[in-house]
This record gives structure tokens, sequence and C-alpha cells, in this order.
């Protein structure tokens, strides 16, 4: 066996553990991430008498959580996080209420775009805008930079 074979047999050998969900770890991190974020919520609601500044202060670890959240309801809607598919649904139905993004029309559309992404002819779902050259070349200098800007790492990525 060749070293790159061998090298891919330890990796798989190594992720396979990760493979299936653990519904003892699937809970721990929903209640490390819900649980910070309702004591903010709380914390913020007590400190508005204090004025806004604290509040836009804690808003920041708050909107992290919330991210988190999300990012419990993208493993939700692939299947990920439970091992049954009700219990993955309703969990990312409940999630989505507090992320504002309606978890079953989101796992369609997420589906359609991991389905088609980097599919030039099918592109319009959950794409990040990609032009051919020709489609570049058409716009105007002005369009031009706005596409150039938009997809500079900076703005992409920031």
């Amino acid at each position: 066996m060749t070293s790159a074979a061998l090298d891919a047999r330890r990796l798989t050998q190594t992720l396979a553990r990760y493979r299936a969900p653990n519904p003892t770890r699937s809970i721990v991190e929903l209640v490390i991430t819900a649980g910070p974020l309702v004591a903010l919520w709380l914390v913020m609601w007590v400190t508005l008498d204090f004025g806004y500044w604290p509040v836009l202060l804690l808003a920041v670890p708050a909107a992290g959580f919330l991210v988190r959240l999300f990012m419990i309801q993208h493993d939700c809607g692939h299947g990920a996080f439970f091992h049954r598919r009700g219990t993955n649904d309703w969990v990312g139905r409940v999630i989505g209420v507090l992320t504002l993004t309606p978890y079953d029309f989101w796992r369609r559309t997420h589906a359609v775009h991991h389905s088609t992404s980097g599919n030039l002819d099918r592109r319009g779902i959950g794409d990040i805008d990609t032009l051919t050259v020709q489609e570049y070349l058409a716009r105007s200098p002005l369009g031009r930079l706005r596409y150039r800007i938009y997809r500079h790492p900076a703005v992409m990525f920031g």
C-alpha cells in the first residue's frame, strides 16, 4: 500500500466515530448554546434600566450564541444532529423561531443549494453570485466594480 493510501485509511478510521450523531453530545451542545443565550437575554432586559450601552455590549456575545443556534439548525436540516429525522426537524423548527428562519422552507431551499452549487446553469438559490466571463464583460464598468467588490474576500468573509 502506498503512503497516501495508508494516510487515507488512517484518516477514515479516525473520522468514523464522527459519522453518526451522538444524542448526548447534541443535547449538551443545545444546553450550552441556548442556556447562555437565554441568560444573556435576561441580563440585557435587567440592564436596560441602566441605559442602552450595556445592552448593546451584551448583544455581541448574544449574537454569537444565536449564530451558534443557527449552526445547530443547519445540522438538523442535514439530519446530522440527532438519529431521527423527526427529532432533527422539530429541534430545527424551534430554533428557527429564535433565528427568525422558517426551518422547513430553509431546509428545502438549502437542499436545492447543495444540489446545484457550482452549476452555473442552475444558479439562484442560496448561491454566491457567480458570473461567467461573458456575463462579467457584458456589465458596465461600474457593474464590474460592484461585482469585484462583492466577490472580494474582505467582503465575502467579513
